[in-house]
């Protein structure tokens, strides 16, 4: 299996911008639940972008699908579902800790325990389909190089969470919840802690599925298309968790006739809590929900996220045998990318110097974490191709 690791680690970047970005365009919504926005999206990340470009960009969708096993779709799923709690709770991560520390904390543990246990696990479990274990990646000059790189991420994305915590020790209450309204360190890092642990659940879910990927290409499938099917599955998995879950705060706090209705309910007009009298009646304009400009800033978030799948199942066909470093890849230009949102939406304003320096080391170390790995995924390409 070769490819090019260099464009691969390109396609990486391109998947976590867009997933740095997808939750800017939630910003936009106006008087909606989280829980009917997050679905919203949800169905265009999850349900609608899967399916629909796979059945344009790959052969026999359905015959590629059908042919697999039952335990072959079975732990798709089930690790897309798992994924899918990580997904879910990512989403309140960013609502307490803001763009850049939320995917910081939350990315750290998500890139741990999506990129090396895979290969780990490949010694006590041989059928999962990871072409080496972690020790015999170890064994070679290209193996020890792209190992390093991932230390090297790891060190990055700590620092990057360090520069988070130094600005959350030194920035007042007042200036924190002028960028993030619902900010709450220590309910944020038990959320994103939770979430990057649940989320490595995708990385697992990936590998599962690369006998899909295997099919694709058998009926004919341009290579770097072929992960496309098995995304219909994981994020099958992923819809699921958050499918049943939003669903269940529909019913709890009563927000159901938000997805189809024009005005709110008085009980659900923000503005009335925050004037503390229950007994003031809501105007007329207070009552009024922008639906359709809901629904686009919605579809554009939900889309904008399953982008990032979509190039990074691109980028993993270009890794060849280190394709298990594709996560690490992913997890670095997400926070790159997220921090880089955080500072043009003002999050680190008012903090120190140190913090800024820890931010800007932690993102350097990121970069030179994906040069780190593509150079060695290309030195082993080479080996195995030859000259």
């Amino acid at each position: 299996m070769t490819g090019n690791p260099f464009l691969g680690v390109f396609f990486h970047w391109l998947g976590g911008l867009a997933s740095g970005s997808f939750y800017v365009p939630y910003r936009g919504v106006k008087k909606w639940a989280w829980e009917v926005y997050w679905l919203v999206g949800g169905f265009f990340s999850w349900i609608i972008m899967p399916w629909l470009l796979a059945s344009t960009m790959t052969n026999d969708l359905l015959g590629v699908l059908g042919q697999q096993s039952t335990t072959t779709l079975w732990w798709t799923f089930f690790f897309g579902a798992m994924w899918g709690f990580g997904g879910l709770t990512f989403g309140l991560t960013m609502r307490y800790l803001g763009m850049s520390l939320g995917m910081g904390v939350a990315l750290g543990y998500c890139a741990a325990f999506g990129t090396l246990l895979p290969p780990i696990f490949k010694v006590f479990i041989p059928a999962i389909p990871v072409p080496e274990t972690l020790a015999q990646i170890a064994s070679t000059r290209p193996g020890q190089i792209t190992l390093a790189g991932i230390a090297v991420c790891l060190l990055g994305i700590g620092i990057a969470a360090l520069a988070g915590l130094t600005k959350e020790r030194e920035m007042p209450a007042e200036e924190k919840k002028k960028a993030i309204k619902e900010f709450n360190f220590a309910k944020g890092i038990l959320v994103a802690t939770f979430s990057g642990i649940m989320s490595a659940g995708f990385s697992f879910a990936l590998t599962a599925g690369i006998p899909i990927g295997e099919a694709s290409l058998a009926a004919g499938t341009t290579t770097i298309w072929t992960g496309l099917p098995k995304l219909c599955v994981v994020l099958a998995g992923g819809f699921t968790t958050n499918f049943l879950w939003c669903v269940m705060l529909n019913i709890k706090n009563g927000t159901g006739y938000q997805y189809f209705s024009k005005t709110l309910k008085p009980q659900h007009v923000a503005a009335q809590g925050a004037a503390g009298n229950k007994a003031v009646t809501p105007k007329a304009e207070d009552l009024r929900v922008p639906w359709l400009p809901n629904v686009l800033f919605s579809a554009a978030a939900g889309i904008t996220w399953y982008l990032q799948f979509f190039f990074y199942t691109m980028g993993e066909t270009q890794m060849g045998k280190f394709g298990f470093a594709s996560w690490t890849l992913h997890m670095a230009s997400i926070i790159i990318f997220s921090t880089m949102w955080g500072w043009i939406f003002h999050e680190w304003k008012g903090s120190s110097k140190k913090a800024h320096r820890l931010i800007a080391s932690g993102i350097l170390a990121l970069i030179a974490s994906t040069i780190i790995i593509g150079f060695g995924t290309w030195l082993k390409s080479r080996l195995t191709v030859g000259p």
